[in-house]
């Protein structure tokens, strides 16, 4: 599963024109989880960017290294730490790219994946909140994950859901059916994303140069020669 992010330069005003801007956005060329996180909800009637920490910590989680950073789409209904979150309260995350890790022989070779035209993903996720006291509280957020597509299933099995950026206002409405929102949980398709090698580097989370981006090979996509 995903485990670092590359937030940097994102046009979200552009995206999303009537997003509020409630906290500094995060950016990081190489975001590892237990760090602060942006994230996008729908509150008052509005969607709002807020800072999120990245792994999910309900009241009754007792040591904070357990916290998921992220959840299976497959678990979302049957295990308890996610299942109230994903029926109310999803969220998505805005991020210029991730990075997965290709397993070989001897190593594993990191790659960033991102929009095949730059552009920013919208990830899936959902949150909680946790009360401190009776006015203190933090909320945490879990990336979802689901199969890998055919173009990227190479490199790994898994990768975070995509939102649509059409499906935005389904996904966030905790009123939604269930259904509709379900549907959602599916692939990328082939033709949306792309991943090429990139440094081993990004293996150190305080390693936080722009450097963390830079191809080292070419650019896996699908083609229109792979059409079946």
């Amino acid at each position: 599963m995903t485990g670092r992010l590359h937030v940097q330069n994102l046009s979200l005003k552009r995206l999303m024109p009537s997003l509020k801007v409630q906290s500094p956005p995060v950016e990081s060329p190489n975001l590892a989880p237990r760090q602060p996180v942006s994230a996008i909800r729908l509150a008052q009637g509005s969607y709002q960017l807020e800072s999120l920490f990245w792994g999910l910590t309900p009241p009754w989680l007792n040591v904070l290294d357990h916290a998921p950073h992220c959840a299976r789409a497959e678990t979302l209904g049957s295990k308890a730490m996610f299942h109230e979150a994903f029926q109310a309260r999803r969220c998505v995350i805005p991020v210029s790219g991730f990075y997965i890790w290709k397993v070989m022989p001897r190593s594993k070779q990191p790659y960033l994946v991102t929009h095949v035209s730059r552009a920013p993903l919208l990830l899936g996720a959902l949150w909680c909140r946790y009360h401190t006291t009776l006015t203190a509280f933090t909320d945490s957020t879990a990336l979802i994950s689901v199969s890998a597509n055919a173009c990227l299933a190479p490199l790994t099995d898994r990768l975070p859901v995509v939102i649509p950026q059409h499906a935005l206002a389904t996904w966030l409405d905790p009123d939604s059916p269930i259904e509709d929102v379900n549907a959602l949980l599916m692939p990328a398709p082939l033709e949306l994303l792309g991943a090429f090698p990139v440094s081993k580097h990004v293996n150190n989370p305080a390693y936080q140069s722009a450097a963390c981006a830079h191809p080292v090979g070419p650019m896996l996509q699908w083609t229109t020669s792979q059409e079946p």
